[in-house]
């Protein structure tokens, strides 16, 4: 290796170190200083998806968040690379809210007013995990106190016409917050009991993710904590 060409590579490792630092010093710092203000510091316009969702999580209490945005082939990419391109600590704190529908619901039960016996749910489930919709249907079933025939309970994935419209939100880009329909919301117990007490899920536009305490979505929007997956 002549002189310049290992000068060009003792640059490329100084900079490769430099980048691991940056990236070491912010995981540290993420979840002391994650915290924003909500929509009057945000430099998106006061309409847009991340601005907007800002201002519901903050007027929630939800302080520790973050937006990030994604290539357009995030999904296309393995969950090591999500987990890196987000900066998160494991692939366990990648998540996905679904809306799932009871199918068998009785003939009265059209719409979301009853979250003990609604006819949609929103469930977010880590994507490593497998969903298990038995386990959803039994919950619901104790949750009425066993007053409506467990064969009423049918939980499955909703169309996606029918996902965006109570939504609001397209394919890959749904979350629980600010959606247009007030869908109670189901999230998987794994995910409450993660050690670093954080976790993405989609942030209302396909390229945009959204991560927050967990502590503190839990206390500000009250879901069903269910073990699921």
């Amino acid at each position: 290796m002549d002189a310049a060409a290992a000068d060009i590579e003792a640059r490329q490792l100084r900079i490769l170190g430099w980048i691991a630092d940056l990236e070491l010093a912010a995981q540290q710092r993420r979840l002391g200083k994650l915290s924003i203000s909500g929509p009057s510091d945000a430099k998106a316009d006061a309409g847009s998806t991340e601005a907007r969702l800002s201002a519901l999580l903050a007027e929630r209490g939800v302080r520790d968040f973050a937006f990030r945005r994604v290539p357009t082939d995030y999904y296309d990419r393995p969950l090591e690379e999500r987990r890196a391109l987000l900066r998160a600590d494991s692939v366990a704190q990648l998540c996905k809210s679904i809306v799932m529908v009871n199918t068998q619901a009785a003939a009265d039960v059209v719409d979301c007013s009853n979250p003990k016996n609604s006819k949609y749910y929103v469930v977010i489930v880590q994507y490593m995990a497998r969903l298990n919709a038995e386990t959803i249907k039994n919950f619901l079933y104790e949750l009425n106190e066993k007053q409506i025939p467990k064969k009423r309970f049918n939980m499955r994935l909703a169309p996606e016409e029918e996902s965006c419209k109570l939504t609001g939100f397209v394919h890959n880009a749904v979350t629980c917050i600010g959606m247009e329909t007030d869908i109670p919301v189901i999230i998987d117990e794994a995910i409450t009991k993660l050690d670093e007490d954080f976790f993405w899920l989609g942030g209302g536009e396909v390229d945009l993710k959204l991560g927050m305490r967990t502590s503190q979505f839990l206390n500000a929007f009250r879901p069903f904590v269910v073990k699921c997956s």
